[in-house]
């Protein structure tokens, strides 16, 4: 155990010292750029400009091509509108191929059974959605059923954004980590691409929270692959710090969050509950994107351990904390 552990860290370390020469390049090259906001004006001409740039479309790349969505790629390219329209096409192909709004929760539930992913029934202080991820708990050694249950729950997460949010936010508990349950380092590449270039401008922040000490070898492996804006955007933070204690309260409203990132509420996964909310989602995005989908018999997924922080979901499936209006679908699913 000791020596594959030892293996796994020197791994890691000769990944990082491969990865560091030309990440650093990259990343000073990146964060040289003129990353000026341009006025309201000017967003609006740039937006009817790509539109021309890219011509007409139709079917679901019409409804997922928003005056909203163009905003978040020209924003991710810092208003350049050729490299705003190479990096659209490349996700109207990839959405093409991988198809993520067809993506059923059926077909990624068994990647959901321990709660190592899922959409919070809480929101943010800007009622924002959240996602919580919980790496503790991977119980799959297969990247592509990793990648397809994230891509299915960032399309989800967008599916419940409220009116006039295009962003998440998203807690991630490490507690019960190593490096014996960590994806590779490739796959976690292949998702931070995903994230990045495919849903532009969706991630708010990021807090990462209890990460062991032996999370730094995996940390300085990993971060290379992120561009500065999305680096920025993660935060570390710390029981018992006065500090971390502040961002969050910034955030959350504590009554709502669950303890293990600080709050006062009690997290626990009801893996059944969350199917039968997810099979509704499945038929809300299938009308929405215009596509006739049966209703999923949620009792007939394989279930496991029982997302539900306190207050627990009612029968109607809401809880006290999450008594907001009905979700707006907003017309292009989903996240950086």
């Amino acid at each position: 155990m000791l020596t594959t552990l030892s293996l796994s860290i020197s791994a890691l370390k000769q990944v990082h010292l491969r990865l560091k020469p030309f990440a650093l390049t990259m990343f000073r090259k990146k964060h040289s750029q003129n990353h000026d906001k341009i006025d309201p004006s000017q967003q609006d001409a740039k937006v009817k400009e790509l539109k021309i740039a890219l011509g007409p479309l139709t079917g679901r790349f019409s409804k997922y091509c928003t005056d909203t969505c163009l905003r978040r790629y020209l924003e991710a390219r810092n208003w350049n509108l050729a490299n705003t329209k190479k990096m659209l096409e490349e996700t109207l192909k990839w959405r093409a191929t991988y198809k993520p709004e067809e993506i059923r929760w059926h077909e990624v539930a068994h990647e959901g059974e321990t709660g190592k992913l899922f959409r919070a029934n809480f929101r943010d202080r800007s009622e924002r959605t959240v996602i919580i991820m919980r790496p503790g708990k991977q119980n799959s050694k297969s990247a592509e059923g990793n990648i397809r249950h994230l891509v299915y729950m960032l399309e989800n997460a967008v599916l419940n954004l409220s009116e006039r949010q295009e962003q998440m936010l998203w807690l991630i508990d490490f507690t019960g980590w190593s490096l014996s349950t960590s994806v590779s380092v490739k796959t976690t590449r292949e998702v931070i691409n995903i994230l990045q270039n495919h849903y532009p401008e969706r991630l708010a922040i990021a807090f990462l929270y209890n990460q062991p000490r032996i999370f730094e070898a995996f940390w300085k492996a990993v971060k290379y692959f992120l561009d500065p804006e999305t680096f920025q955007k993660v935060k570390f933070v710390y029981p018992n710090d006065k500090d971390s204690v502040e961002l969050m309260t910034s955030y959350f409203d504590v009554e709502n969050l669950p303890r293990e990132f600080g709050g006062n509420a009690t997290l626990e996964y009801d893996h059944e509950e969350f199917s039968r909310l997810m099979a509704e989602d499945d038929v809300r995005a299938a009308k929405f994107w215009g596509f006739d989908d049966k209703p999923f018999d949620a009792s007939n997924v394989h279930l496991g351990p029982a997302v539900v922080p306190e207050p627990v979901f009612h029968a109607n499936g809401h809880s006290r904390v999450e008594m907001v209006p009905e979700p707006v679908l907003v017309p292009q699913p989903a996240a950086q």
